[in-house]
């Protein structure tokens, strides 16, 4: 027996839930802001994410899907928290009693629990602008559209062009939250931008996660993804991955 949902509410047209705003310093999008409408901001300041941002779904989903609400399900396989956490990300939560921001890092406890208060709802997400740093994210899934992720990735990077300041890595599917990889981050920090300090680091991810096997994947199969999709992201960053696609 399907269970029972009654009384629901459509918020979706809430105005205080819809607005997107830009500043020098960070975006700001209200929860209820769909894929669609948030891809051209997504184009514009994260261009380097926005493969990864038109593969979420389909484009059904897309226009009615949003991301408030993808990051208050908690699934460890939703798209846009690991995204949004390596960007450094802070969700706004409201109640009658009024708002405070929590590091969407945070906001995940544990499987099926997140950090919300009694009556508590998430009412928007805030962005750090990122400048120059070297963005990036993937997707991992049977299907290339319209699939649920087996894992997904994503980076943020910075770098004076020879020496490693600051990374921050994020994974969906690898645990019972999305997770930052604090090891493999440890690895790349105060590092050269080198092969050898990627290859440390994609050692390291081993250590961050315990991944379980479903079917979408096996654990052991999720644990190679998560180190391969830090070399790639090297290979792509310094151009090796269109040397070698040419070479081949």
């Amino acid at each position: 027996m399907l269970k029972r949902i009654s009384p629901a509410v459509f918020i979706g047209h809430l105005p205080d839930l819809k607005g997107i705003s830009v500043t020098e310093n960070e975006v700001t999008l209200g929860a209820g802001v769909t894929y669609s409408e948030f891809e051209p901001v997504i184009e514009e300041h994260f261009p380097q994410a926005l493969d990864y941002w038109r593969r979420i779904a389909g484009w059904q989903v897309r226009n009615a899907g949003t991301i408030g609400g993808n990051i208050a399900n908690g699934s460890p396989i939703g798209e846009t928290p690991p995204l949004l956490i390596a960007l450094g990300a802070e969700v706004v939560l409201q109640n009658t009693a009024g708002m405070r921001t929590v590091a969407l890092e945070d906001f995940f406890i544990e499987y099926g629990k997140q950090d919300r208060q009694p009556g508590e709802f998430v009412a928007a997400i805030r962005i750090p602008r990122t400048g120059a740093d070297r963005i990036a994210a993937y997707k991992v899934s049977k299907r290339q559209h319209s699939d649920i992720t087996a894992t997904a990735a994503a980076f943020r990077v910075v770098t004076d062009g020879q020496v490693i300041s600051d990374a921050r890595i994020a994974f969906g599917g690898m645990a019972g939250t999305p997770k930052r990889a604090e090891r493999a981050e440890a690895a790349l920090r105060g590092k050269p931008f080198s092969r050898e300090s990627f290859e440390a680091a994609a050692e390291a991810v081993g250590e961050d996660f315990q991944p379980l096997s479903d079917w979408r994947a096996t654990a052991d199969y999720r644990r190679l993804v998560a180190a391969n999709l830090i070399r790639r992201f090297w290979l792509e960053q310094t151009g090796e991955a269109h040397r070698l696609s040419r070479a081949q």
